[in-house]
Formats: structure tokens, sequence, C-alpha cells
């Protein structure tokens, strides 16, 4: 019996979901009971180095990537927590950012570089610019909030006026971009255009550290999400 991180559990669920399989299939494929899989994956059990070792070679990933240690499925881009917890020395006498500010930073650039890189493919330009005015307004919300909390701060920096802002100018902004992001996807497939392969075979093979970023972010944000809509784990 060892340690494991809490991400074992979820990261065993998720790949065994991204297989595409049942527990029933996994469990006989990796020679447990559904019973005992099922508590694996629920953190109610912890497996030894034999199934450890089994579920890497099934699922083709790292021990590190299982344990939740690494980004990336071959073992690279380390996240352990002691490096990611832990603040850099500072630099020039300035305090470098935190290691969770550090990882959210990796994984959105990553996951961005990659759905821009998508969209290259596809020579939507409408798509393109649609995707910047989402992302550009959610950056400028965010930096704002930031900005105004202090109450120190100039609101010249800004043109759109703080009632505006308050009342909501920039969501509409965000829904207005979405909306002409999604009407450009829906054109460009009405004229039968180019779309990338999206596959997990073909992603993992041509954007291997892009779209692990990716995958943990759409993890991530689908247990937020069914968390706040209070999604029915049965269905």
């Amino acid at each position: 019996m060892f340690f494991l991180s809490t991400n074992f559990s979820r990261t065993l669920s998720f790949l065994r979901q991204e297989k595409g399989i049942s527990q029933r299939v996994a469990a006989q494929e990796l020679g447990v009971s559904q019973a005992l899989l099922s508590h694996y994956e629920n953190g109610i059990r912890e497996p030894g180095f034999c199934f450890l070792i089994r579920a890497c070679d099934y699922y083709n990933v790292s021990a590190d990537f299982l344990l939740g240690r690494t980004l990336t499925r071959e073992g690279s881009f380390h996240a352990d927590a002691e490096s990611l917890l832990s603040p850099r020395p500072p630099k020039d006498n300035v305090l470098d950012e935190d290691g969770l500010a550090r990882l959210s930073r990796q994984l959105v650039n990553h996951a961005t570089e990659l759905l821009f890189l998508l969209l290259a493919e596809t020579q939507c330009e409408a798509a393109i610019r649609a995707s910047f005015d989402y992302l550009s307004t959610a950056v400028y919300t965010l930096f704002r909030h930031l900005y105004q909390s202090d109450g120190k701060n100039s609101q010249d920096l800004f043109s759109v006026p703080s009632r505006a802002f308050t009342n909501g100018a920039a969501k509409i902004d965000l829904i207005a971009s979405e909306m002409a992001y999604v009407e450009a996807l829906l054109q460009h497939a009405k004229e039968k255009a180019h779309f990338p392969v999206l596959s997990n075979d073909a992603l993992s093979t041509d954007y291997a550290t892009q779209y692990q970023a990716l995958l943990h972010i759409i993890h991530l944000t689908g247990e937020r999400i069914g968390r706040r809509i209070g999604k029915d784990k049965t269905t």
C-alpha cells in the first residue's frame, strides 16, 4: 500500500471515460473486479503497485501522470505539490508568481495556443476574430476587477464607464462574441470548408503538450460546472 495524490482517483476515472469504455470492461481488462475498480476511482481504496503498472500500460500513460504529479502523459511538465505550492526564489528583489499562478498560466497558455492553432487550420477569419474578441474581453474583465478592487487606482485607464462595466457591458460583449463565433463556425460548416481532425490520436500526436493542458481544463471545468448545476452522477 502506498500514499496516492488526491488526483489519482479522478485521473483513473477520467482516463477510462476518455477511452470510452465502461467500468465493467475496464475492470475485466485490468484484472480486477468492477467493485474494486469503482473503489479505486472513487478514492475509497488505494491500489498496489501491480495494479498501478497495469493501469499505466493499459492507458499508455506514465505513473507520474496517473498519480497527478505531471500534466503530460509521458511524464514531463511536472506539477508536484511542492513545486506548485512553493514560490520560486525572488529575482532582482521582485517576488515571482507562486506555483498555483504559474501552473494556471501554463495551462491557459497551452490550451489557448492549441485553440488558435486549430482555428488557423480552418482559415476561418471570422471565427478567429470572434474567439480573440471573446478571450480578450474575458481578460479585460478579470483585470479590471483586479485593478479597481484596490480602490486607489484611477479609472481613466478604461474607456468604458465604471457604471456600464458594473452593469454588465463586458458580459454583453462576451455573449455577442460567442454568438459571432458560433455563427462563423456554422457558416464555415455550411460552406463545407476545412476543419482540423480533432480525434484524440491526432491531437496527442500533433500537439502533445497543448492537448494535455486542454484536457485538464476540460476535465476540471466540467467538474466545476457539474458541481454548480448539481449534476446527477447517475446520468
